[in-house]
Order: C-alpha cells, then structure tokens, then sequence
C-alpha cells in the first residue's frame, strides 16, 4: 500500500498551468524536427540565348562591292551574246552609269587591281570575311585573263571552226562570271560566305 501511494506521488499531476505534461519528453524513435531547415522548391532551368553576331554591314558592302571587279572585267566576253541577242543588254542597263565611270578612268583595271589586293587582301585591318570575299575576287579576275591570252596566242580568225570554238568559249567564261557574279553579291549582302568554284580553295590558301 505505501509503495502504491509513492508511485502516485511521483505521478505529474494536470494543471491548467501545465496542460502537456508529457510534451518534453523524448524517445528514441521520435525524428528529430529541423525548425532551421527551409522548403526548397525546384529551380527552372536557367535559359541561355544564342547571341547572335552578325557580319557587319561595312563588311558586306565591301565584300560585295570587290565582285564587281571580275564582273566588270568579263563584259567584253559576252559582246557575241550581246550581238546574237540584244534584248539581253536590258538587263544590264542600271549598271551602265557605273561601268561608264569605271571604263573613264584611265587603267582602272590594274588600279583596282591593286587597290583591292594590297589594300583589302593584305591589310590585317579587314576581318577575314572581306580579306577572303576580296580574294576571290582578285583570282576570279585573274582567270579571266587567260581566254584573252590563248584567243592571242592561237588567232582562230574571223571564220571557220577555230572562231566558233572561240564564241562558244567566251560566252561560256561571260556566263561563268555573270553567276559568280550574282552568287557573291546576293551571298555577301546576307552575310554568309560564298564558295566560289575553282576559285575558294585557291583564295583560301592566300588568306
């Protein structure tokens, strides 16, 4: 009987002070609760944009403007087409203004010859887009040198096979340069880079 009476003695007695008498105690099972931990909710993905960049407007006006040279050059090619076929010149009325001024000047092959590849080729200033466009340019007309030098050196003549061969052989070098032509301006307005055949490999080495 005592020991009944000390077990209720050592019993925690309620109490409107103390509802929870309970609420320290502990075990040993009973999680531990992290009141400093925060909620941590899924990051998004973080979204990085391409920067695009561009060729410079500066840039594409020059390596267009360097086309024009082996365009220029290779007019005297097409004078059979012209003559077989003169509607066609129509086509090539807007740029007689400007061929008129480059024809005035006195060597303006060779000036801007040498204009466009010791001054454009070889100036480190340019990017490598200009420099590479302008290379072209300068091997393009180049080539077009030599179907005057073999028309020279073998003179078929005004008549027979030998002239037919040479009408068909201008034509076709007049034809060539007129698609290099557009191809390299239409390329360089856009800012991309035009491959021309028989000609990219060669100025890719120079540059």
């Amino acid at each position: 009987m005592a020991s009944l009476c000390y077990s209720l003695h050592l019993t925690p007695k309620l109490s409107p002070l103390n509802p929870k008498p309970f609420s320290k105690l502990t075990f040993l099972n009973q999680p531990k609760s992290n009141s400093s931990s925060k909620v941590r909710f899924p990051q998004r993905p973080t979204i990085t944009r391409m920067s695009l960049n561009p060729t410079p407007a500066t840039d594409r006006l020059i390596s267009a403007a360097a086309y024009t040279l082996p365009f220029f050059n290779s007019l005297q090619y097409g004078r059979h087409l012209f003559i077989q076929y003169p509607q066609l010149g129509i086509l090539f009325d807007p740029i007689l203004p400007l061929l008129s001024l480059y024809k005035s000047v006195p060597y303006a092959s060779f000036v801007a010859f040498f204009a466009l590849y010791l001054g454009v080729v070889r100036n480190p200033i340019f990017s490598h887009y200009v420099r590479f466009n302008s290379m072209q340019a300068v091997t393009l007309d180049v080539l077009l040198v030599v179907p005057l030098l073999l028309t020279r050196i073998l003179n078929p003549g005004r008549a027979g096979l030998g002239y037919k061969v040479m009408v068909w052989g201008h034509t076709g070098v007049f034809v060539f340069s007129c698609l290099c032509f557009v191809y390299g301006v239409v390329w360089s307005v856009l800012g991309r880079t035009p491959y021309l055949p028989f000609v990219a490999d060669a100025a890719g080495r120079q540059v």
